[in-house]
């Protein structure tokens, strides 16, 4: 007899074999085990035990003991079988989870590039030719293909966030201490967290709860006091945050823009005392700690260490005992000028990384791509602060992520801001919304940018419409269909609302199929209203037809920063907020 918990265990491993991603995992438990252990919950769920996470699926980073798992950290020659599991683990499994197996690794969790362990690079989720970030590399990725509900990480560094946004899915790093770290392979133990990844804030605060505690408690954690009124967000000039990715500083001032729109007020911050901070926690004598604690092991020269990794700890050894008191107290300097900036400021905004380099960078420089990797997130436990990394949209078809930090046990207020933060969505524009066309206005009005322009597959006709103003109906077709050229532009979900529901017809909103196999949102035409219209596919496009047609075309917007709303006198507006022409693509 087949049961949810059942039906979920399978469709696990068939995404599995259906994924071919082997890397991921150190160790995969087989389907049988949890088919048991599954079993064994359903007389406890029958008999109303609180099983809050009955039946989810965990993924658990390979320094993390898991009882009947051998633990390695990355390196075979290092394994050993722990006695049970650790404390994070183990309250999972009193809450209902069950462990489906231990995640690849940067090798004794040093690095944030996923690429330096002998089980392999773990790649990408979305694009196998970037990095999948580190070094909780394979327990992010599990989760954003779909294999596992939440999955266990650890952050020192920024191990438990920057995987986290390379893949597309939530990344909480707790206040240090809330969650043991016993039964963890340290990297630096005074540093280090375990954290949780999941698909959703909701999924990932339940699960942090949980592991807070020794026993389950439907309850949240506590939000310690806060002065009254709007959320306050501290947001650094663009100047201070550095070289980024192209896109990303766009995608960061659009979150902004979201923050703001629901009601956070944003100040400056000097970000200054974060960085310097940063590049103290490997430049600095604060990595001797990676030799306290398995430099004796790399020392003897066992089989399997990656020489990256081996060559950052051996070196540690040697670091004279005055520079980390001389270090200690930079820091506290530091600490205190990072406070200051911060004031009373709720949280700070940064992305998660400043790009996203794909293997064959990591390959050609493996120090400098993740010291770059590090630049917002290695200060975050030297402060003892707290953070959630989250979604906010993409860039290039890949997922771009920022970060909330805050002062220690905020975790929740965190979890809240993050939550005004909801990804933008796309939506694929192929006649009256394109660039310096008559409904443009309306995507800009609502904060929408442009990420690019590509064409849809080809399976679709367009033809000339008689409205006012001009504009096209696009048509799927199941023969003679052509590539159309399409605008892929980025909004608030709330505004692909707004514009969905000023439709007319004979326009709607469905599924665009792209020429790159990815599809989107986007305005199509009713079969109906193109019965007696001009069809015009063969000009590859609207704006190519209305050149070739000799159609004045419509003023282009003036420039301004992304991100930005125009200003609404741009266009007449509806009490809406949506451009009183008649909408529609």
């Amino acid at each position: 007899m087949s049961t949810p918990v059942l039906a979920r265990i399978r469709a696990a491993y068939a995404r599995i074999t259906a994924v071919d991603r082997p890397e991921i995992w150190i160790t995969l438990r087989p389907k049988s085990d949890l088919e048991e252990e599954a079993r064994a919950l359903e007389p406890r769920l029958a008999a109303g035990e609180f099983l809050p996470l009955a039946g989810r699926l965990v993924a658990v980073k390979g320094n993390i003991d898991v009882a009947g798992l051998p633990t390695t950290a990355g390196c075979p020659s290092y394994a050993y079988d722990p006695p049970a599991d650790a404390p994070a683990v183990a309250r999972l499994r009193a809450a209902g989870a069950l462990v489906i197996g231990t995640t690849n690794l940067d090798q004794f969790a040093t690095g944030l590039v996923g690429t330096r362990s002998p089980y392999g690079a773990v790649r990408n989720a979305l694009d196998p030719d970037r990095i999948s970030g580190g070094s909780s590399s394979g327990s992010a990725v599990a989760v954003a293909l779909g294999i596992a509900d939440l999955a266990l990480g650890t952050d020192t560094a920024g191990s438990g966030r920057v995987p986290a946004a390379f893949n597309g899915v939530v990344g909480l790093k707790p206040t240090r201490g809330l969650v043991p770290t016993d039964g963890v392979v340290p990297a630096c133990a005074s540093l280090d967290c375990v954290t949780v990844f999941a698909r959703t804030l909701p999924e990932a605060e339940s699960a942090l709860t949980l592991m807070t505690t020794p026993t389950p408690i439907p309850t949240p954690l506590p939000v310690p006091a806060r002065v009254p009124g709007p959320w306050r967000i501290a947001v650094p000039p663009v100047e201070q945050l550095g070289e980024l990715d192209p896109g990303w500083a766009e995608a960061y001032a659009s979150a902004t823009v979201r923050l703001r729109a629901a009601g956070a007020v944003l100040r400056p911050v000097d970000l200054t005392p974060f960085t310097q901070a940063a590049a103290m926690l490997y430049a600095g004598a604060f990595v001797a700690e990676r030799y306290t604690a398995v430099g004796a092991f790399v020392d003897s020269g066992p089989a399997g260490l990656d020489p990256t990794v081996a060559g950052i700890i051996t070196a540690a050894r040697d670091i004279p005992a005055h520079r980390l008191f001389a270090d200690r107290d930079r820091l506290a300097e530091l600490r205190t000028a990072a406070e200051a900036a911060l004031g009373d400021a709720d949280a700070l905004l940064l992305p998660t990384a400043p790009g996203h380099p794909t293997l064959a960078e990591v390959a050609a420089d493996p120090l400098g791509t993740n010291a770059r990797l590090g630049r917002f997130t290695n200060s975050t436990n030297l402060f003892g602060q707290c953070a959630v990394a989250v979604p906010a949209g993409q860039v290039a078809g890949l997922p771009f992520g920022v970060m909330l930090i805050g002062p220690a046990h905020t975790d929740e207020r965190l979890t809240r801001i993050a939550a005004l933060l909801p990804p933008p969505v796309r939506v694929a524009v192929a006649g009256a919304h394109l660039t310096g066309e008559p409904l443009n206005p309306q995507l800009l009005s609502l904060g929408a940018r442009l990420i690019r322009t590509t064409t849809t597959a080809p399976v679709y006709r367009l033809h000339a419409l008689a409205t006012t103003p001009p504009k096209p109906g696009l048509v799927r077709t199941d023969e003679g269909g052509a590539a159309i050229e399409t605008e892929i532009w980025e909004l608030p979900a709330e505004g692909l609302g707004t514009l969905t529901a000023a439709l007319p017809h004979p326009m709607v909103l469905g599924r665009v199929d792209l020429s790159d196999g990815t599809t989107a949102p986007g305005f199509l035409c009713e079969p109906y209203a193109v019965e007696g219209a001009k069809d015009i596919t063969e000009y590859g496009g609207w704006r190519a037809y209305r050149s070739a047609t000799s159609a004045t075309p419509f003023a282009p917007s003036p420039p301004r920063p992304s991100g930005v709303p125009s200003s609404p006198s741009r266009t007449p507006s509806s009490p809406s907020g949506v451009p009183s022409s008649p909408s529609g693509d």
